[in-house]
């Protein structure tokens, strides 16, 4: 299963340290992330975005300083549809959405190459109907999940609206490798962070805590100037 990083700040930030240090617990993992990356940061009003089929830990991270950053470093289930297009984040319309999870029978139809593809179709589609609440839609989409499937293993997504990050954290089993977390770091533009991986860097080791499980969270800015 994927690994998934988001970090926002206030003020514009240097995310490289901690997209590097993401990098290095990625390749330490339990699981094998080496089925490609790649991340979306919010620049001038809008979504831009780099994927690589390279492991994470093995690219050059080149990012100028942000507010808002998204990545997802790849475990292709069963080894299948390993392709950069099929590298999230995925991007639909302002939205920007990493999955990590892994969902049996499930009784849906939703265009798209993959489930995660899916998955955004939907919350897309939820989001537009709940005129934009994004939050709103999560929780949708999370009710429907469970409702219309045989077994979720997990069901954690982060996303982006370009402004906040949403998460939904929800498995069934491997805690440890399942739960999300969260940390601030004041010091660094009023940082926020939401990880599959608790890191640090040489300079900062952030108070890590626990997104409960069953949880969809609005991890929200004070302001989305840049």
């Amino acid at each position: 299963m994927c690994r998934i990083l988001g970090l926002q700040a206030d003020q514009l930030v240097d995310a490289v340290p901690w997209i590097e240090a993401f990098g290095r617990r990625c390749r330490d993992s339990q699981e094998y992330q080496g089925d490609g990356w790649g991340m979306s940061w919010w620049d001038n009003g809008s979504w831009r975005r780099y994927r690589s089929i390279r492991p994470i830990w093995e690219d050059t991270i080149e990012l100028r300083p942000t507010r808002l950053v998204l990545i997802h470093a790849r475990s292709a289930f069963r080894n299948e549809g390993i392709v950069v297009q099929n590298n999230m984040p995925f991007l639909s319309g302002d939205l920007a959405f990493a999955f990590n999870g892994e969902l049996h029978g499930v009784r849906l139809s939703a265009p798209g190459v993959t489930g995660a593809a899916r998955l955004l179709h939907l919350l897309d589609r939820f989001s537009v109907a709940a005129g934009g609440d994004v939050l709103a839609a999560l929780a949708r989409l999370d009710s429907l999940i469970a409702l219309r499937s045989d077994y979720v293993r997990a069901l954690n997504i982060v996303v982006s609206d370009g402004r906040s990050l949403f998460i939904n954290s929800s498995y069934s089993e491997d805690e440890d490798y399942f739960t999300l977390h969260t940390a601030s770091v004041p010091s660094q533009g009023g940082m926020r962070m939401v990880s599959s991986e608790r890191i640090s860097t040489a300079e900062i080791e952030p108070d890590w805590v626990s997104i409960p499980n069953h949880t969809t969270w609005a991890l929200e800015v004070e302001s989305a100037c840049c």
